[in-house]
């Protein structure tokens, strides 16, 4: 049978599997299978496959990140951030909708997870807005956007992913996610204060009191210092800098804040990882997918054909990869579309002479814009569900937030800028023959 024929088959008992309601990971797999009946290769070769995807160092730095938002969440240590936010922003027009955006922004900065984001935001502000006579529909549709920040800023769970699948640098991507991260929020932050509902206007907080609600949030939020100053100053790899704030929340910051939890970590060990198996048994079926794809060339065709339409253009090949992004991700969760993308993406920066970074944090983008784009949406299905409102109403409220974050893709340009400022070499600048500056490519 031809290799197209395979590829078509495989492709779509995935997607039908999916429409009817089949997990992601458990999809993939019947993909798999029924590929390899159709081919040569054997079925011990496709699980050495599914454990070679999970089996990687920088991989093991995800249960550690998601320890960290467990931790912060189940001790109620987060609310501290809560209450800063509140003194910093809850005074400008559309107060709480300011309040959630800028409480997803620091919260993004230590759990990596969007929906781990959306959990935090549904339930702590989610009842408040509430209250205060903010639609359901525009709640949950706010808390789902402000959670695509999580997969932007470190420490990204996406941006692992896509360094440890396409060996390009965790820190660059971390570095060059910041920017497009902040660009996000603060559209946010303009789009509720001039067209979202007013809200009840609090009156400006002292400095008196931002100076204690700052004192009171200093212990967490020194933890995304920790992580990204860890990892920029080479003293510690991304696995080791979860680890390190792991241990900082335990020793430090519950002792300190909650010392009563203490009895109760376990059980935020147990739900992380519970929660961590989820993308484990994806990555691995994803990576079976992606390998099989390979061996029947798949990517060689895709971008061929990419190639071919662009003319070997770096924007056009940026362009039609964030269009193609677009609608994967709007069918496909963000991880196995790395993974099984990820040849493509390769071989079409190589030939386009695209940076790498460049690249992963422009897809990253897209990735999250899929997660609020029917049909799939999870961050929007799961906040709808938070809030109690129909994913359709969520969705009509959701469309003015897209602009916002498409901004971020179709100016991409801008990325680069951290990351060659703070840390060159993860983004290809090696030193002038001075030694004094870095030359980038």
């Amino acid at each position: 049978m031809p290799n197209s024929a395979i590829l078509l088959i495989m492709t779509l008992l995935f997607l039908a599997l999916g429409y009817l309601g089949v997990p992601v990971a458990f999809s993939l797999m019947a993909g798999v299978i029924v590929g390899t009946m159709l081919t040569p290769i054997s079925l011990q070769s496709i699980v050495g496959q599914a454990f070679n995807g999970v089996d990687s160092e920088a991989l093991m730095a995800i249960p550690f990140f998601l320890l960290v938002g467990e931790l912060m969440t189940s001790a109620n240590v987060i609310i501290r951030i809560a209450e800063l936010s509140q003194a910093l922003v809850g005074h400008m027009r559309g107060g709480l909708a300011q309040v959630t955006t800028v409480f997803s922004m620091f919260f993004s900065g230590m759990s990596g997870s969007s929906s781990a984001d959306v959990a935090v935001l549904s339930r702590t502000m989610a009842r408040p807005m509430a209250k205060e006579g903010y639609l359901p529909a525009f709640v949950a549709a706010l808390i789902a956007a402000a959670s695509t920040i999580a997969n932007l800023v470190p420490p990204s769970i996406m941006a692992v992913v896509y360094g440890a699948v396409g060996n390009v640098s965790i820190a660059g991507l971390f570095l060059a996610g910041i920017l497009p991260g902040v660009m996000v929020g603060v559209g946010l932050m303009l789009f509720c204060y001039f067209f979202g509902p007013v809200g009840f206007r609090r009156p400006r907080s002292s400095f008196r009191n931002l100076v204690g609600a700052a004192r009171a949030a200093a212990l967490p939020a020194l933890i995304p210092v920790i992580l990204l100053g860890g990892i920029m100053t080479g003293w510690f790899t991304p696995t080791e800098a979860g680890v390190v704030a792991v241990a900082y929340i335990l020793i430090v910051v519950i002792p300190a804040l909650n010392p009563r939890h203490l009895s109760l970590v376990w059980r935020d060990f147990v739900q992380a990882g519970l929660i961590y198996s989820l993308p484990l048994i994806t990555i691995a079926a994803a990576s079976a997918f992606g390998w099989l794809l390979a061996y029947l060339r798949g990517p060689i065709v895709v971008s061929a054909w990419i190639g071919d339409v662009s003319g070997g253009d770096p924007r056009a090949v940026m362009f039609l990869l964030v269009a193609v992004f677009t609608i994967v991700g709007d069918f496909i969760e963000p991880i196995p579309a790395i993974i099984i993308f990820m040849p493509v993406v390769n071989q079409l920066a190589d030939q386009a002479s695209i940076n790498n970074v460049h690249m992963g944090i422009v897809l990253i983008i897209t990735l999250a814009f899929g997660l609020i784009t029917p049909p799939y949406g999870l961050s929007l299905l799961m906040a709808s569900k938070f809030v109690g409102v129909r994913f359709s109403a969520a969705l009509r409220a959701s469309l003015p937030f897209f602009a916002t974050i498409a901004f971020a893709i179709f100016f991409p340009n801008a990325v680069l800028w951290l990351p060659k400022t703070l840390f060159p070499e993860s983004v290809g600048c090696f030193k002038a023959p001075d030694g004094a500056s870095y030359i980038c490519p």
